[in-house]
């Protein structure tokens, strides 16, 4: 049988079974559930589930377990809490990819938020990726939205997107998304890409300085609010950098999820906490040596 092939994942798999893996894993990973555990909950075979897992998600499950587990490790230091195995708490790092992406920023005043989009075209389409289904939406100028939907369901995520760009014109078009959406997941991954991705945003000045310094965030890396703050000059303003953390609606590209709390505690995700912590794991299993 033929099967296409496509960023090593066959039509045939999808990112489904990897997306239900990370999901079980950060749900079990205290009990370090073997590849054969994790193969047998996905119903497919240990070596070919390897080799699945490892095509959608850029590591191995293994890899990913480990620094899972490292990530509450380190979380559990920065509470001053004691954690028997040290060793898997030391720092991580990744080179940064900003140049990767391209931010198309405009500036709005307060009282032109109403009027976001107004003369855009958004297409959008449902995606399947390592993490879930998701939703993104583009424009001429580059991806405006990318939504995780397995919390809310897909109507649920249209609507918030229509919402935050509510006077903007919408085409469902899974062909204009479906190149957008590869070059994503791929530089999620880790991957380098062939040119930027463009990335097109609207915001108060205040919002795109902060979503600016989130990109200079080095993939595999976090950064603190009060540590945002101070690289944009603003170092009095942690709670306003948390609103505008927030506020960013393209998750994975934009790496809101590189910001944790001071005591490093992993909160407050728009698409949900476990799933900041499954990107945090996942980015540092791939920037690590």
């Amino acid at each position: 049988m033929n099967i296409e092939v496509m960023n090593g994942l066959s039509r045939h798999d999808g990112y489904a079974p990897v997306a239900k893996a990370i999901d079980y894993l950060v749900a079990n990973f205290e009990a370090r559930p073997s590849l054969d555990d994790l193969a047998a909950e996905i119903g497919m075979s240990p070596a070919h589930f390897q080799k699945v897992f490892k095509a959608g998600a850029g590591v191995s499950p293994k890899r990913f377990l480990q620094f899972l587990t490292a990530g509450e490790a380190k979380s559990a230091f920065r509470r001053g809490e004691s954690v028997l195995d040290a060793s898997i708490s030391a720092g991580l790092s990744g080179p940064s990819r900003l140049h990767d992406l391209f931010l198309v920023a405009e500036a709005m005043t307060p009282g032109a938020w109403r009027g976001r989009g107004d003369g855009v075209l958004i297409r959008y389409a449902r995606v399947d990726g390592p993490f879930g289904e998701g939703l993104i939406g583009a424009t001429d100028k580059g991806i405006c939205w990318l939504n995780f939907t397995g919390e809310c369901g897909f109507e649920q995520s249209l609507s918030e997107l229509m919402t935050d760009w509510p006077a903007a014109d919408y085409s469902e078009d899974s062909v204009f998304i479906a190149p957008l959406a590869q070059q994503a997941f791929a530089f999620a991954r880790g991957g380098r890409l062939a040119r930027p991705l463009g990335l097109h945003v609207q915001g108060t000045n205040f919002q795109l300085k902060v979503w600016e310094a989130l990109l200079r965030i080095p993939f595999g890396e976090t950064a603190t609010y009060g540590e945002v703050a101070r690289r944009i000059g603003v170092p009095a303003a942690s709670r306003a950098v948390g609103a505008a953390v927030g506020a960013n609606l393209i998750s994975l590209l934009i790496p809101c999820h590189r910001v944790i709390l001071s005591s490093g505690v992993i909160h407050n995700y728009r698409w949900g906490v476990e799933r900041k912590r499954a990107l945090l794991a996942m980015e540092a299993a791939i920037g690590a040596p």
